[in-house]
């Protein structure tokens, strides 16, 4: 596979980008890549000059982004019902406390600060925002942190689709997030909660 640099200008950018926040607010500021010519895994330099991202591809470069101010670039797994979209986010540790990146089009899903005791917490912190528009509630589980570091050392630069990434987080141990005893028992979402919902920055 094909490895490129980043720029020079590329390198002042994310230089820039030096703590969490600056780094979710670059990612809002990135279109929603709806994948109009066919799924795509863009490493984060492809993601970076295509200006666009969908919720892997930005917490992949999320991650990267951090990870060149002294943060683990790790991935976490939102696993869902069948019938719903999965999310991955880009965990990261401030002190002894964790917060995520998330790249999402939608009003929920989206950044958390670092406030939570583990990745667990972190995690729960997503359930009542993932549902259905029938109210639905479906997330289902989480995963184990997947650390970045582990993959060849040009991934952040790579050409073509990183799909072995993909696959790694789905091998990754995944833990329940309600006990099975108790889902025929979940509330769905208000109306009111639905609506909201809805809520996206742009069409598809």
């Amino acid at each position: 596979m094909v490895t490129f640099g980043f720029t020079k200008k590329e390198k002042i950018l994310l230089k820039k980008l030096d703590t969490p926040a600056k780094v979710q607010d670059f990612l809002n500021e990135m279109k929603f890549n709806f994948e109009p010519d066919g799924e795509t895994l863009k490493s984060p330099l492809f993601t970076l000059r295509a200006r666009s991202a969908h919720c892997i591809e930005g917490a992949l470069l999320g991650a990267y982004i951090l990870s060149l101010h002294g943060f683990t670039p790790y991935l976490m797994h939102l696993k869902t019902t069948q019938g719903d979209y999965d999310h991955v986010v880009a965990p990261f540790k401030v002190g002894k406390l964790w917060g995520a990146l998330s790249k999402t089009n939608h009003a929920v899903l989206r950044y958390r600060e670092p406030i939570y005791k583990n990745i667990r917490e972190l995690a729960m912190s997503y359930f009542h925002e993932y549902f259905l528009d029938n109210g639905r509630k479906t997330l289902r589980q989480y995963s184990a942190l997947l650390n970045l570091n582990s993959f060849e050392k040009d991934w952040m630069t790579m050409e073509g689709n990183l799909w072995g990434i993909d696959q790694e987080l789905d091998k990754v141990k995944h833990y329940d997030i309600v006990p099975k005893n108790y889902l025929k028992n979940l509330r769905p979402a208000d109306k009111v909660e639905i609506e909201a919902g809805k809520i996206v920055e742009s069409k598809n």
